[in-house]
This record gives C-alpha cells, structure tokens and sequence, in this order.
C-alpha cells in the first residue's frame, strides 16, 4: 500500500493546515482508494499553531478576555496539560494581525499585552512550563506590554 504524508503550514488568508489535510486527503481519497495518508499539519509559532499544538496534544482549551493589540476586549485562547503544567500561548490570539482590521496595523500603536495576560492566567492555573509562539504580531513593544501584565513596571527619568 502507498503512503502519502501530508505536511502543510498553513495558506494564509484561506486554508489552516488542518484543512489543508482534510481538502487534500478528499481529493486524493477520489483518485486513489489504496493509500494511506498520514496527517502532519505543522505550524511556525503564528496563526494556527494553537489548532496544530491541539491535534497532536490532549490539552485543555482555555478561553478569556484580554487586550487586544489596540487595548480593546477580545475574546482569546491558549491551551494548558495540567498533567504535565504546561501552558501553550500563541501570540496571534492576542496580540496578532489576525485581531485587526487593515487600517488598525500600526505597530507604532499596538501592544502585547494581552499575550501578558494570557501567560499570566496560564502561571496562575499552574502552569510551569510556558511554550509562547511569536509569530502573527501585530506590535513592536519589544514585550512590554507582556511585562506590565505580569507585574513589570516601567519608569522614565521623571519616575
């Protein structure tokens, strides 16, 4: 029997990897019946990775309010295995390109404090590991905001 693996990121603007899988798997499925295709849907640490670290993980789902980049309440996710503490944030959720329109994108001023907000549920749950995926940012705070959320001051020369 024939293999065939597929292994997609994800096509940006349209497909996640995931789909990508299932889109691909039907069309061969029609042509070929005696293959088997294996699914590795991968992710660079921007959109989508959440959904790849979930298929290949039993982890929970968690869900909150947060900032988004422009300090407005959203709804984002991250996932947590309280077997073993580990928390998995993808910055996009929050903090992402994904969460703006086209004429909000001005890194200039946008924030990751809402990322901030996501590790600082992830350590209160318990987490002692926490894998952050950085991709997808809509922000250039150089984690500032991801700082403040998590206790950081930051002062100037006036205090």
């Amino acid at each position: 029997m024939k293999k065939m693996l597929l292994a997609p990121d994800k096509f940006k603007g349209s497909l996640t990897g995931l789909e990508f899988c299932e889109a691909v798997e039907a069309g061969i499925r029609q042509v070929f019946n005696e293959v088997e295709i294996i699914k590795s849907p991968l992710a660079d640490g921007g959109d989508g990775t959440i959904e790849v670290v979930r298929y290949y993980l039993n982890a929970e789902t968690v869900q909150l309010t947060v900032n988004d980049p422009l300090f407005r309440s959203i709804q984002a996710s991250y996932l947590f295995s309280p077997s073993s503490r580990t928390a998995y944030i993808e910055m996009a959720e929050a903090s992402g390109l994904k969460v703006l329109q086209e004429h909000e994108k001005n890194c200039m001023q946008t924030t990751t404090l809402g990322t901030g907000q996501l590790i600082a549920d992830a350590i209160d749950k318990g987490a002692k590991e926490i894998i952050l995926g950085i991709g997808g940012s809509a922000t250039n705070d150089a984690g500032m905001g991801m700082a403040t959320a998590l206790g950081f001051r930051f002062l100037d020369e006036h205090g």
